[in-house]
């Protein structure tokens, strides 16, 4: 697997960064033993880069994966605006992936200036501890292109990490052009650039060669997130970034793991969802909660604002 140096991070990453929302409760919610068998074929083909959030409840696959791979680079996120919260979330980080460091700590699902604005303690406080080595390099991710364009200018901004894929689904505020321009406009800026969702959140996954084609040539890359849940899955993902590409059998398999949004009978109707969900993909309707599948990109977010449990992708 091949690795590049991360913007001006100094930080060596693999092409494919392994997304671990996935494997975690929001989605497939596997069993840390399950979980961690896919983790360790991503390890063993070569993958030293994993994302995380605070709000995905994966630590524990990270901190069995660091102690069999110690030099693993470890990227997390949080909502913090304050530095309390920021404080909170950068010790959990800590303490539950078992480290005294944190190599990447992201600002979680910035929308642009005001946002970023409004987070700027946070921002500060992150910028602090990377002073003091316990964070290696402070950045966001995000959906919009405005975020990208305004964390382009900032110098207190190491990494970017945006949503682009062949079809510029889950782009919230403008084009595939739009978030590729400002993209390359970040990466002249030296900042490390990761992308997420090339699958579109799985809507993508009967396109596969395609998807890959897209996401591997665009230039101003460093790596790539990829949400694997299966052995098959990481194989396959490998197997293209090595030499382009796939067994059939490999592909056949990849192109039936259909993944959907479901909501349960008990849902009560309450609303949480549809206004956590940034896609506008919710909504009510006989008192209870539906999806657009057209819209939704199967990030799973909706499911933690629901108190009933009754949201899960799947």
């Amino acid at each position: 697997m091949k690795v590049n140096i991360l913007g001006d991070t100094g930080i060596s990453v693999s092409e494919i960064c392994f997304g671990s929302l996935t494997i975690g409760p929001m989605q497939k919610n596997l069993t840390l033993e399950e979980g961690s068998r896919v983790l360790d074929r991503a390890i063993d083909l070569g993958i030293n880069f994993i994302d995380t959030a605070d709000l995905y409840d994966t630590y524990p696959f990270i901190r069995k994966a660091l102690k069999r791979k110690p030099d693993l680079v470890v990227a997390t996120k949080s909502y913090a605006y304050d530095i309390p919260t920021a404080e909170k979330t950068l010790h959990r980080a800590l303490k539950e992936t078992g480290r005294d460091y944190i190599d990447l700590f992201l600002l979680h699902e910035q929308e642009g200036p005001l946002t970023l604005k409004g987070h700027a303690e946070a921002l500060e406080y992150f910028n602090r501890q990377k002073e003091k080595g316990v964070i290696r390099a402070v950045g966001i991710s995000t959906h919009f292109v405005a975020a990208v364009r305004a964390a382009a200018k900032m110098d207190n901004i190491d990494v970017i990490f945006p949503i682009l894929n062949v079809r510029g689904l889950g782009i919230v505020d403008g084009s595939r052009e739009d978030m590729e321009q400002a993209i390359a406009e970040a990466w002249r800026m030296g900042k490390g650039i990761y992308t997420m969702k090339p699958f579109g959140g799985g809507h993508l996954i009967k396109d596969y060669k395609k998807a890959l084609d897209y996401i591997t040539a665009f230039p101003y890359c460093h790596s790539v997130a990829i949400g694997m849940q299966r052995i098959d899955e990481v194989d396959a993902n490998v197997q293209y970034f090595t030499d382009h590409t796939i067994p059939d059998g490999l592909a056949e398999k990849l192109r039936q793991y259909d993944r959907e949004l479901s909501i349960e009978y008990w849902c009560q109707g309450c609303g949480a969802c549809v206004r956590r969900c940034r896609q506008g993909a919710l909504y009510l309707k006989d008192h209870k909660a539906h999806v657009d599948k057209g819209k939704c990109i199967l990030c799973g977010y909706c499911g933690s604002v629901c108190k009933e449990l009754a949201i899960k992708v799947v």
